[in-house]
């Protein structure tokens, strides 16, 4: 990882050299000699009153700084991040809607793409369900179908969006973050350390996925970025004892939130099952409405594995909230209406790119409008 922290919202891409210790003069003209006498040329001899020879013509060019490049509003960054997803949605509704009606084949064409798209069964149903009943036999356009997929996109997310609120009155508030390794965790956390403190907020991070050391060495790194004090032990160390003593430490500081990375190693369940359910029960100990809350990050390029990983966390450790990651690397954004579908948990965050800026609280119209590529004037 890199030191830049959330160079452009949470950014791994960092890695721009130093500035050099003397910075170079600002603006100064530069001075180009027109050489079509011969460089040689006698003037030594010349009064010092005389003017020089004109074909010694000096030309003062001053350097025009170029603009600042605007950045893009979250809105451009999250069409752009949903690029992948929305091109294979569009392109195919696209070729299905080319002067023709709505019938049978084409509701089933249509049905076909969006299950592809992995929105899911029963998504596909509703958005040709709501066209059908207007638009049955019918010649109808492809934005007209892009626009159905986003109201039913918007109307299933829309009661999902939740931010993810520090209570004031728990000290600390006390995230517990899950998920399978690979799927931007650590780094997620690092996000959210550094929002929180944005937020005027003091945080506290802990190594709990004492099983890696590459683990541990990356949430140290986020916490210098951040200036989030770290709680790690030695690699094998028990991650319930470790984060007994974050919260003993963060409460004797009085840290408004405490983060708590753990192990995500779903290929031996039972053994994370047990550790989970060790950490939430010292939580517990110490604080009786603790984790506040249970926080899933999924990889979007997963697809439809999402929903498996979502539905084993949610066994072992009582999700209460997702967020979904790395939606502009794939062309699968639609798993996302799948999820709400399957378990209507709330969505706190999504990622569409690797700065801090891209990590933003989910907002179901902007990401339906994106996500079914509609809206584009506006954004």
């Amino acid at each position: 990882m890199s030191k830049g922290f959330f160079s452009g919202i949470f950014g791994k891409k960092d890695n721009a050299s130093e500035a050099p210790d003397v910075a170079p003069s600002e603006s100064a003209p530069e001075t180009h000699i027109t050489d079509s006498a011969p460089i040689d040329a006698d003037i030594a001899d010349l009064p010092l009153e005389a003017e020089a020879p004109a074909e010694l013509a000096i030309e003062i060019t001053a350097q025009t700084p170029e603009p600042p490049q605007k950045k893009k509003g979250w809105l451009s960054r999250l069409a752009s991040g949903l690029s992948k997803s929305s091109e294979k949605l569009s392109g195919g509704v696209a070729a299905i809607f080319t002067k023709r009606k709505l019938d049978d084949e084409t509701i089933e064409e249509l049905q076909d793409l969006l299950i592809t798209a992995d929105l899911g069964v029963n998504a596909a149903n509703r958005v040709t369900d709501a066209l059908a009943k207007d638009k049955f036999d019918k010649e109808i356009s492809d934005e007209e179908v892009r626009q159905a997929l986003a109201d039913e996109v918007a109307s299933t997310l829309t009661p999902l969006e939740k931010p993810l609120t520090v209570e004031s009155a728990n000290t600390p508030h006390i995230i517990l973050m899950i998920g399978v390794n690979g799927a931007g965790k650590t780094t997620t956390i690092g996000k959210l350390a550094q929002k929180f403190k944005d937020e005027g907020k003091s945080v506290m991070l802990a190594a709990g996925d004492t099983f890696r050391a590459a683990a541990i060495e990356q949430l140290t790194v986020w916490g210098d970025r951040t200036g989030a004090p770290v709680i790690s032990r030695e690699v094998g160390s028990d991650a319930a004892g470790l984060a007994f003593d974050a919260v003993k430490q963060a409460q004797a500081e009085a840290k408004d939130v405490l983060i708590i990375d753990t192990a995500g190693r779903l290929q031996n369940k039972s053994a994370l099952m047990e550790e989970l359910a060790k950490i939430v029960r010292v939580l517990k100990k110490l604080d009786p409405t603790a984790p506040h809350d249970v926080v899933l990050v999924l990889d979007a390029t997963v697809g439809q594995n999402a929903i498996s990983q979502a539905k084993v966390f949610s066994e072992i450790a009582g999700v209460t909230g997702l967020v979904m990651t790395k939606l502009d690397g794939t062309a699968r954004g639609g798993v996302l209406v799948a999820l709400a579908d399957a378990f209507s948990l709330p969505i706190h965050f999504i990622g569409v790119g690797e700065s801090v800026d891209d990590l933003q609280p989910f907002q179901a119209a902007s990401f339906a409008e994106a996500l079914a590529g509609v809206g584009e004037r506006r954004i």
